[in-house]
């Protein structure tokens, strides 16, 4: 898993309360169980005006124009703003695989479902809660200044905005250590691979007719 400090990112405004995890990717791609090939179809019913299907090519197809990902002054944002329970809905983790596989690898918001917000952890995405009158602030800059950017510094657990504002959040200390040093669930238990290894070459030695 990619490791997140401190990211200095293009901003898009998605102004929606209540977006749950099937607006973000939809059914029909939950087939797959591969980790990659989900961007180009997040938000594939807000983004598109046919119906996406898994593994079509997306390069001709026609997009919605009003739709924040499809204006040209949010091409290649990494930091998603949103409005309250974001990631409601169904605990599909293909939806933070579609926002990093796109190149978000933050997303601010209010508030978040509980699940979408541990899955995100979980995949290398720091979900960062603000309060409404931050979020309207990021909001207000982010529509009124083309090309802005904000800072997201995990270690101080601050966001800063061009003006050197700057807004702090709350993370939990063990999900903290884990997406600094980019470790999934995986990533742990190597670390415990000297002790697995010690303990299995233990019980081989003790019941050898078990293996």
């Amino acid at each position: 898993m990619q490791a997140f400090t401190t990211l200095n990112g293009l901003v898009v405004p998605l102004d929606r309360a209540n977006v749950d995890t099937d607006a973000i990717i939809p059914k029909q791609f939950l087939k797959s169980i591969k980790r990659t090939g989900y961007g180009p179809f997040l938000f594939d019913e807000w983004r598109y005006e046919d119906v996406g299907q898994p593994e079509m090519d997306c390069t001709n197809r026609p997009i919605r124009k009003d739709f924040v990902l499809n204006q040209a002054r949010y091409q290649g944002a990494q930091i998603l703003l949103a409005r309250e329970n974001f990631g409601c809905g169904s605990s599909r983790e293909h939806a933070p695989w579609a926002i990093l596989d796109y190149g978000v690898s933050c997303v601010i918001a209010p508030s978040f479902a509980d699940i979408f917000y541990n899955n995100c952890f979980k995949n290398g995405i720091l979900p960062v809660v603000l309060t409404d009158a931050e979020m309207d602030v990021l909001f207000a800059e982010t529509i009124a200044n083309e090309g802005y950017q904000i800072t997201v510094d995990l270690p101080s657990q601050t966001v800063t905005t061009p003006s050197g504002q700057s807004f702090s959040f709350e993370v939990d200390n063990f999900r903290k250590h884990c997406l600094l040093n980019g470790l999934d669930d995986i990533g742990l238990t190597l670390e415990k691979r000297g002790a697995i290894e010690a303990y299995e070459a233990k019980r081989i030695s003790a019941a050898p007719w078990l293996f």
